[in-house]
């Protein structure tokens, strides 16, 4: 079972957090408790928990703390895609003998933009 799969919904919200903060950081990697904190404002959270729930994400090796003077920074292990893809080969290695019929009912189910990346990325592999 996948770190991810194995996350509440708040631990999933702190994640997304620190993708989006890491995004947009530039030259610093990661984000401080604080600055989680701040951007889920709109959940009305306490600092400790958003604290709590980080190093819950680092014990499960979802988030990686780094020392940065007298506080600390996380980052997410993975990129947002990776631990997606991680998701996706997760769910068809559970599917035994269906995965044919998983990735054809996937795919029938895609929209018109994931069919054309889809397309892009098997005509990158080529």
């Amino acid at each position: 079972m996948s770190p991810r799969s194995r996350m509440g919904e708040l631990e999933q919200a702190v994640l997304e957090a620190l993708w989006d903060l890491d995004a947009g950081s530039g030259e610093r990697s990661g984000a401080s408790g604080r600055e989680v904190h701040e951007r889920l404002s709109g959940r009305d959270l306490a600092y400790t928990t958003v604290m709590t729930v980080l190093d819950r994400l680092v014990a499960k090796d979802v988030v990686v703390r780094e020392r940065d003077g007298r506080a600390y920074r996380y980052a997410p292990r993975q990129s947002r895609a990776a631990m997606t893809a991680g998701l996706m080969h997760e769910a068809l290695g559970e599917t035994g003998s269906d995965r044919d019929q998983a990735l054809v009912s996937f795919v029938g189910e895609a929209s018109a933009e994931d069919l054309a990346a889809l397309r892009r990325a098997l005509a990158d592999l080529a």
